[in-house]
């Protein structure tokens, strides 16, 4: 089979290689296809690619291009990993909502509208290319904010499902701290990207979650700082958490310390400089601090299933079609599905409790909102949802960023030239 990787000259696709060489009884590849179109990068990351998979006794191809239509065509899979504007444009999202006193970060927030605004519209001219070049093909999106982007893509039409690394993070975390292999451990995971809880922890099929809350919660607090929160709760809420539960703390930590784009940017250059090394023929241990933890054993698995050599259950990011009844259908959620070649259909998942829905529901009409500006621009609609957003809420203070974001982003953002 042929797999490509939109975003391909990231200094992420190692991570994917490897797990594509390590599990390559559960995905056979036999040509891979990364596109980029920096393409000093690209002929880098497709060199110690290409050396990765040789060392490893792996057949497969690896073909490397600037030409979207090259790379994709054939394909029966697309990763979408792309960054638009690179790490600069994401010192500006975590830097700048700062000036607000608000929450810098990339994903959720101010800095999370500004990145929608700038991918969106670039994700769906891609995938047109991919409807044209591979009909048949499954966009898998791990580009952020994969909530949002992949509502973009279902509402186009395409064949899309998003993934995200947190859930099978937490799986391997939970599966280590009670000493067995994570096949033995499921999820009763809930919520929207980057905005979820573990409401159940499965070992065999036996939720032994308040066992692990009082023998492990400093552990399991790890990112969000307060275990007693987790006891308190009952749930272990993902780590993105914090920046809605601790909110003014965060504020202060992100202006006293580097953005964490500076710091990423900073290990993408010695990366970079490791994957040239034509002796480097397998991931550097750096690699593991850029983020993205298990993002390969993730995409193999969910390719397995959506190729349907293997049917199974994973987290990912898909339609709501009623199953949390107080959101749309059209709505994207991230809850565990059964995953097959027909696609990904969600697992009941029993009510959820007023204090969790609520923030879903919130954050949901906030994504509506960033999605029609994404789509259709004015700085009406990017108010509207600053706005809307928890993290801002305030007219003043959605007004002020509004003009920041599009100052900064103007050169990504045809619709605000005069």
């Amino acid at each position: 089979m042929k797999l490509a990787v939109v975003g391909g000259g990231s200094t992420y696709t190692p991570e994917l290689i490897d797990g594509f060489a390590r599990l390559r009884d559960e995905l056979p590849v036999s040509e891979i296809a990364l596109i980029d179109p920096d393409l000093s990068r690209l002929e880098v990351v497709s060199g110690i690619s290409r050396r990765m998979l040789a060392h490893a006794g792996h057949p497969a191809r690896v073909l490397a291009t600037s030409s979207v239509e090259e790379g994709v065509s054939g394909a029966q899979v697309v990763l979408f990993q792309l960054r638009v504007g690179g790490q600069a444009a994401r010192d500006v999202d975590e830097t700048l909502p700062l000036r607000c006193g608000c929450v810098g970060q990339e994903t959720t927030g101010a800095g999370g509208l500004a990145k929608a605004l700038r991918t969106v519209p670039v994700v769906l001219e891609i995938a047109e290319k991919v409807r044209t070049h591979a009909p048949q093909a499954w966009i898998v999106d791990f580009t952020n904010p994969v909530g949002i982007v992949t509502r973009a893509l279902l509402d186009a039409g395409h064949r899309a499902i998003g993934l995200c690394n947190v859930a099978i993070g937490f799986q391997r975390h939970v599966a280590g701290l009670l000493g067995v292999p994570p096949s033995r451990i499921s999820l009763g995971h809930v919520g929207l990207n980057h905005l979820t809880w573990e409401r159940a922890v499965y070992l065999d099929g036996e939720d032994v979650l308040p066992s692990l809350l009082a023998e492990h919660a400093e552990s399991l607090a790890d990112g969000l700082g307060r275990p007693e929160l987790l006891r308190r709760l009952g749930v272990v809420p993902s780590y993105y958490l914090r920046y809605f539960y601790d909110h003014d703390a965060v504020v202060e930590e992100q202006r006293a310390k580097p953005s964490r784009a500076a710091e990423v940017a900073a290990m993408e250059t010695k990366l970079l400089e490791m994957y040239a090394d034509p002796s480097v023929v397998e991931k550097p241990a750096l690699l593991g601090e850029r983020g993205g933890a298990y993002y390969s054993e993730a995409a193999v698995a969910l390719i397995a299933s959506l190729l349907g050599d293997r049917p199974g259950t994973h987290v990912v990011n898909i339609r709501n079609h009623g199953t949390l009844p107080f959101l749309a259908d059209e709505t994207v959620i991230e809850v565990p599905a059964h995953v097959t070649a027909d696609g990904a259909a969600p697992l009941p998942v029993p009510p959820v409790e007023p204090l969790f829905a609520g923030l879903i529901a919130h954050v949901s009409a906030y994504e509506t909102l960033a999605l029609e500006a994404a789509l259709h621009g004015g700085a009406d609609r990017v108010r509207d949802a600053l706005l809307a957003h928890p993290l801002i809420g305030q007219d003043a203070t959605a007004e002020e960023l509004t003009g920041l974001l599009l100052e900064a982003n103007h050169a990504y953002l045809p619709w605000t030239v005069r």
